[in-house]
């Protein structure tokens, strides 16, 4: 090793899913199959290249504005970053500096513990019940944070609002993340608990249920003195997080509620008839309340399922780790695309 390799961070990097070159039937990574907003085409229509020659707002006041408007809060209770990574990441750079370690699940998002190590964090992997739930009593112990995904991924279970609450009195010392990632497809948020709790931060994305995972638009809902404390950090670190058009492409929508919920609905609909279809496949699932479900088949290895769809042109995503290498998470794709998903299926399954 080199002298100055020494001095390195090394960390065990985070492995996003496969991005296909080619034309396939993804349904790995829980993006959404229907484009976002007519009017975010109607930005891009009418955006003036001219505009890239100058720095963006660093405080994206037009978007934080849209945000806060839809969310009912004020300005001041809003922070964005470059997709709810960026803002999850500035988050723990932000709040996590305690000796102690910081809790979350060990069946979970992972990047959570590849920010821990590249920010030298302390933490404890909480396992969670043998029906993948967390269980509460867990996170009543001394601790320097918490990070609970709900629903999580890639399970898709979704925790109560009461269990929700019940962390955060337990826990008034420390900062509690809730990462709301798919909580618009069937989930209450723990933004109606901000009133109550000044240590609690919600974060959410624009990736999945705006169809804007290309813009890379996550951000977090706090008390003001949470929020005052990131952008500290923030521009400490880098003050234009966010470009021009991409700032336009967000406000714009957020600003169309009747898409929005219009999209989540044809997911929702979709995911509910596909657990029908897995059923009947003789597939076991989790009760998912994200955009995807998480299958486990008796007869078939998962990995086995998973090459065998692979070799079709269907990408789902396996997982090769203890406790969840006989489960496949399946993205919801359109109906056409589950149909030739399922077909598929059944082709594969008659080889068991």
């Amino acid at each position: 090793m080199s002298g100055w390799e020494t001095y390195v961070r090394k960390v065990e990097p985070y492995v996003p899913g496969e991005q296909p070159k080619r034309k396939v039937i993804k349904l790995n990574t829980n993006e959404n199959p229907y484009p976002p907003s007519p009017r975010v085409q109607k930005v891009l229509d009418g955006f003036d290249a001219e505009e890239l020659r100058l720095y963006p707002d660093p405080e994206a006041a037009d978007l934080i504005e849209a945000i806060a408007l839809e969310k009912g809060l004020s300005k001041d209770q809003i922070f964005v970053g470059v997709g709810s990574d960026d803002v999850l990441a500035m988050s723990f750079l932000t709040f996590f500096g305690s000796d102690k370690p910081i809790l979350f699940p060990d069946i979970t998002y992972s990047f959570y513990d590849v920010w821990a190590e590249l920010f030298r964090i302390p933490y404890v992997q909480i396992p969670l019940q043998k029906d993948f739930r967390i269980c509460i009593e867990d996170y009543k112990r001394e601790n320097g944070g918490i990070v609970i995904p709900n629903p999580n991924a890639p399970t898709g279970i979704a925790e109560s609002l009461d269990a929700i609450e019940e962390i955060l009195k337990t826990n008034p010392d420390s900062v509690v993340i809730i990462d709301e990632a798919y909580v618009d497809f069937g989930t209450k948020s723990a933004l109606a608990l901000l009133p109550k709790y000044e240590n609690l931060l919600v974060v959410q994305t624009f990736s999945k249920s705006r169809s804007l995972a290309g813009s890379r638009i996550g951000y977090a809902m706090g008390s003001p003195k949470l929020i005052s404390y990131l952008n500290d950090c923030k521009y400490s670190f880098n003050s234009y997080t966010m470009d021009r058009l991409t700032i336009q492409i967000g406000k714009a929508s957020m600003e169309d509620t009747p898409y929005f919920k219009e999209q989540v609905d044809r997911i929702v609909e979709t995911r509910e008839w596909a657990k029908e279809q897995l059923r009947r496949l003789g597939f076991t699932f989790l009760d998912s309340k994200a955009n995807f479900i998480f299958a486990s088949h008796a007869k078939m290895a998962a990995a086995v399922i998973f090459a065998a769809l692979k070799e079709k042109d269907i990408y789902v995503r396996y997982f090769n780790k203890p406790r969840i290498d006989n489960f496949l998470r399946i993205t919801i794709g359109t109906k056409e695309e589950m149909e030739r998903l399922f077909a598929a299926l059944e082709e594969i399954l008659q080889q068991a």
